[in-house]
């Protein structure tokens, strides 16, 4: 074994080191989320544009050269090295942190959105809420709600780590294109269309969200608003009800394997590792004559 070099207290000796461009690129995103804080924190609401596209601007450009450096010329495979010994992935003091940090955001998007900018009462939006009033104003013509900022992190998130995950498995058709699909679903049917759809001044929905995902499906006052809207309004309510009694037990029948139903894709895989493993444990005792 060779001797472990760094003096640090908090590095452990499996953990990979971040390369100078690495650390360049997550100081982006830093710089970017901190924009971010700020607009929030001091509840601004003017030069949003600004904020909004400089913060996304350095995340995404950030983003994308770290996952270049750290994934540039490896070998076909799985890279899942030193997962359980990195804090954020084996239930570390980061995974704690940003575990509370995204249970917190959750509660004030639910139950305070006022503390993240969201306008009452005819008032214009402030903070977080406001920064994302340019984008908003971009596809639908209105300020922004908590939701649509939301579906906004969301969204790029989503990109992002797609991007990550096709640079890191791109020796792979299967999951480039399983990938592709995924960001394409996620940017333009769940989160473009719906907006489009506002500024036409036709209900909120999302395609495919389906009940009992979407658990409100059925309310009496998204029945009421759909029957408002409309022929276009009674398409949706067929859409709905066709995506759960055909669309998905069809598509769960022929692509469960492929990610539809994740419990049947946990059982087939621990099934196979079980087969695996006994395999090898049989090999092993036959080697050794027992």
């Amino acid at each position: 074994m060779q001797p472990y070099k760094s003096i640090s207290i908090s590095a452990h000796h499996h953990t990979e080191t971040i390369k100078v461009g690495q650390k360049l690129a997550l100081s982006l995103v830093g710089i970017g989320l901190l924009l971010q804080l700020v607009f929030w924190l001091s509840f601004k609401s003017d030069d949003a544009g600004l904020w909004l596209w400089s913060s996304l601007g350095l995340v995404t450009v950030g983003s994308i050269w770290f996952t270049f450096g750290q994934y540039n010329n490896t070998l076909p495979g799985i890279k899942n090295n030193s997962n359980w010994f990195v804090s954020l992935t084996s239930r570390g003091a980061f995974a704690w942190i940003l575990a509370i940090f995204l249970t917190g955001f959750y509660v004030l998007l639910y139950w305070s959105p006022n503390l993240l900018g969201l306008g009452s009462d005819g008032a214009a939006n402030t903070g977080l809420v406001a920064l994302f009033d340019p984008l908003s104003m971009f596809l639908k013509g209105k300020p922004a709600s908590e939701w649509f900022v939301y579906g906004a992190i969301y969204t790029l998130t989503i990109l992002l780590m797609g991007i990550k995950f096709i640079y890191k498995y791109r020796h792979s058709k299967y999951q480039v294109y399983r990938t592709i699909s995924i960001m394409f679903f996620q940017t333009a049917i769940a989160f473009i269309l719906p907006e489009i759809m506002q500024s036409l001044n036709k209900p909120y929905y999302d395609f495919k969200n389906i009940w009992p995902l979407n658990y409100y499906f059925f309310f009496d006052w998204n029945i009421d608003a759909m029957l408002a809207a409309g022929t276009f309004g009674y398409f949706m309510l067929f859409w709905g009800v066709l995506s759960f009694l055909v669309i998905t037990p069809v598509l769960t029948y022929f692509l469960a394997k492929d990610g539809i139903v994740h419990g049947f894709v946990v059982v087939v895989d621990s099934q196979r590792l079980l087969a695996i493993h006994s395999d090898i444990s049989q090999t092993n005792r036959s080697k050794h004559g027992r």
